[in-house]
């Protein structure tokens, strides 16, 4: 079995982006903005941070009280979208239930939209044009083409749908040529779907959900979860050690898809800026 290690892929990445945003005229700007104190969203943002600084690129921090109102929150989104020295916006989530989600990423302007959530950046995807992909499908996508596992022809079977990750992984693995299936908490007998895919992407967030027998041997299983076990340690869906030997490909947690989806937001705010500086 071969470990996909996403925290070597992720270094090599954001070397790149740091000698090609050397290149530019002037750095890129990353801003991002945290509502509230979840921990985990902090620890995401301060990893975020050290991301930008080790890219070469520009980054400020918005921290907002837990009752900011939307409006003040909007307010500040059209603010840095009018900002000529920032190309991408990122608004961490998941935001305080009484703000609408939906309404602050749709204000982000597109061309800022470095996590690639706005509806005009998941158009793009639906329809094959070049654009910002979500960041942890991408990520998962350049683990593949890294360890030289081409989707074409193959059965890539994704669980969990959602916006954020499972329908675009879906796409863009539909995208380079593979037969897609998208399973979710309706789908009966997920074990037998799951036991047909070359492919295995698990992006529901339930601890021990993927076991060894739902994999088909020799297929490549990558977990996107994060979840805790009973002592407090990361773990994703993949039933890791069962799975190990079955398995082809696996992705660890951490250190598989998560680093990726970091590294994926540095490239996709150079591209940010390679675009408003004209060079694209």
């Amino acid at each position: 079995m071969t470990l996909l290690d996403g925290k070597a892929l992720a270094a090599k990445v954001k070397e790149e982006v740091k000698a090609e945003a050397a290149k530019l005229p002037r750095k890129p700007g990353l801003a991002v903005v945290l509502v509230g104190n979840d921990p985990a969203s902090r620890v995401y943002v301060t990893s975020k941070r050290k991301d930008c600084e080790a890219c070469g690129i520009y980054s400020e921090e918005y921290a907002l009280l837990e009752n900011t109102t939307q409006e003040t929150l909007l307010e500040l989104v059209e603010t840095l979208n009018q900002r000529p020295d920032i190309d991408g916006i990122l608004v961490q989530l998941p935001l305080p239930k009484h703000l609408d989600e939906e309404a602050v990423l749709e204000k982000i302007a597109p061309d800022k939209d470095v996590d690639g959530f706005h509806p005009v950046s998941a158009g793009n995807l639906l329809i094959g044009r070049p654009g910002f992909q979500p960041c942890t499908p991408a990520g998962v996508m350049e683990l593949l083409d890294e360890y030289h596992i081409d989707p074409a022809g193959r059965h890539a079977v994704v669980v969990g749908r959602s916006n954020i990750v499972g329908k675009p992984m879906g796409l863009l693995l539909l995208r380079r040529d593979a037969t897609v299936t998208v399973c979710h908490s309706k789908t009966p007998d997920l074990g037998a779907v799951c036991r047909q895919a070359d492919i295995l992407v698990s992006a529901v967030g339930r601890r021990g959900l993927i076991t060894a027998d739902m994999v088909k041997p020799g297929a490549a299983v990558v977990d996107v979860a994060m979840n805790r076990n009973e002592a407090g340690k990361l773990c994703g869906d993949v039933d890791f050690e069962a799975v190990a030997e079955r398995a082809a490909y696996l992705t660890p947690v951490p250190g598989g898809v998560g680093p990726m989806t970091r590294a994926m937001l540095m490239k996709n705010t150079l591209l940010a800026a390679r675009k408003h500086q004209n060079l694209v």
